[in-house]
């Protein structure tokens, strides 16, 4: 072989040595892009969570006065509060979500009961922002899950599978409603 031999397969093998380091430079990249993205669109959800349950006291509070017989929808709701500020994991937090909605439906379908409670601005105002919020979260819940659904896909499709494994990167969780929240609002008066 001739020194222009040698040269040209070492050219080569070079060349094709940077092209692989590339592509797996590019599936590593992309799954890192990926997973960031899931974190960014959970961390703003998050943040929604957290708007809504501070709200919840001022809530209660302009309720209770209005009220009196329905104890036991004002402690449902508190305890779907305390539930989700002690959530930490995505699955307990998507149950504790749900939870604190579902409670949230029952007090606002009961509190057509109550005319002067109706005609208070508080109760308006938080009844708006809390509507808001849930609209804010299911909004961002449809982007977290499409986040979800790319990353998951790419880490199940070859080649992006071997390296995935290799990383341990696993599948995300969904961030789904329970069968709770998909069923209508029954309303019973005490």
């Amino acid at each position: 072989m001739g020194i222009g031999t040698t040269l040209a397969l070492g050219l080569g093998g070079i060349f094709i040595g940077a092209v692989a380091l590339y592509y797996i430079l590019s599936i590593y990249n992309g799954l890192v892009m990926l997973k960031n993205s899931i974190r960014k669109n959970w961390s703003n959800i998050d943040v929604l969570l957290k708007q809504r349950t501070d709200l919840i006291p001022n809530l209660i509070e302009t309720v209770k006065g209005y009220m009196k017989y329905e104890k036991k929808v004002i402690k449902q709701v508190t305890d779907s509060r305390v539930e989700m500020m002690g959530a930490t994991r995505l699955v307990d937090k998507a149950k504790a979500n749900d939870d604190l909605s579902e409670a949230l439906k029952t007090l606002f379908a009961l509190s057509e009961n109550y005319p002067q409670l109706k005609a208070n601005d508080t109760f308006l105002k938080l009844q708006e922002e809390l509507s808001s919020i849930e609209n804010q979260i299911a909004d961002r819940r449809e982007l977290y899950n499409d986040s979800v659904n790319i990353y998951n896909t790419r880490i199940e499709s070859i080649p992006d599978m071997v390296f995935a494994k290799l990383l341990g990167y696993g599948k995300e969780e969904y961030f789904k409603a329970t069968g709770e929240e998909r069923r209508e609002v029954e309303v019973k008066l005490e």
